[in-house]
């Protein structure tokens, strides 16, 4: 049933599609979608504006129009569908790549041997964000390497520099489910398992919604784990780096 009621709309020109707004809607009915911010259904939308602080353009604001009321038993449905959709294969089954494993790295130094190249430095797998449950070994007593997929080709001696050492998660902040990245950091930060994050992203706008994604799980947990932001240029050069 529609009605005239608060809801929130998206100035298109002014979005940059960072992502920075999905983290802070609740609903889970803001989405990135062909690189803009949409409303997935009107329905989806409580209209209280939450995710408009997150906004570096002012591309959200809230306005009053026709819109389907609020259905707290869509929004309900709709976060539980996404949850199935996006939730990683059991340890014991589904896709064999996703299979927990602990890695013996290849040392640094490996390099400076006549004849071979610089090794591996992973400790793990698998990698990508949401394939690594809360409950995985190897993040007992580790501190955390959130990547940015980009930077694994960006930046030359990222497994030197980042990769060793560490645990390492990566994922996309703008084509990837922000809100399960919420879900998934703040159960990481919930078990007390990791020492320190470092946040390693790409100059683009749309990477920095990571620091958004992992600020919100760490205050959603009640958590003070120290937060590092390392900022890589598209020419692989450490532009910024930033503690938090």
């Amino acid at each position: 049933m529609k009605t005239v009621r608060k809801i929130i709309e998206i100035d298109e020109e002014l979005c940059t599609g960072c992502g920075d707004c999905v983290p802070d809607c609740a609903e889970g009915s803001l989405e990135i979608v062909d690189g803009k911010a949409r409303l997935v259904e009107d329905r989806l939308c409580d209209g209280l504006g939450a995710c408009i602080k997150s906004c570096p353009t002012g591309a959200l604001t809230i306005v009053e129009r026709e819109a389907d009321e609020f259905d707290e038993k869509a929004v309900e449905e709709f976060l539980a569908a996404k949850e199935k959709k996006e939730a990683p294969p059991m340890m014991g089954g589904g896709c064999p790549s996703a299979r927990l494993q602990s890695l013996q790295p290849t040392p640094c130094d490996t390099a400076n041997i006549p004849g071979t190249q610089e090794g591996s430095t992973l400790s793990h797998w698998p990698i990508q964000i949401r394939l690594v449950p809360a409950a995985a070994p190897f993040l007992e007593n580790s501190d955390l390497l959130v990547a940015a997929d980009c930077t694994a080709v960006s930046y030359p001696n990222i497994n030197r520099d980042f990769v060793a050492g560490r645990v390492v998660m990566m994922g996309c902040p703008k084509f990837d489910d922000a809100p399960m990245y919420v879900e998934r950091f703040t159960e990481i930060f919930q078990s007390g398992k990791v020492n320190s994050v470092t946040v390693l992203i790409m100059e683009v706008p749309c990477c920095s919604a990571m620091l958004q994604i992992i600020k919100k799980a760490r205050d959603d947990a009640g958590s003070n784990v120290p937060v590092r932001q390392v900022v890589i240029s598209t020419q692989g050069q450490i532009i910024n780096d930033q503690n938090w």
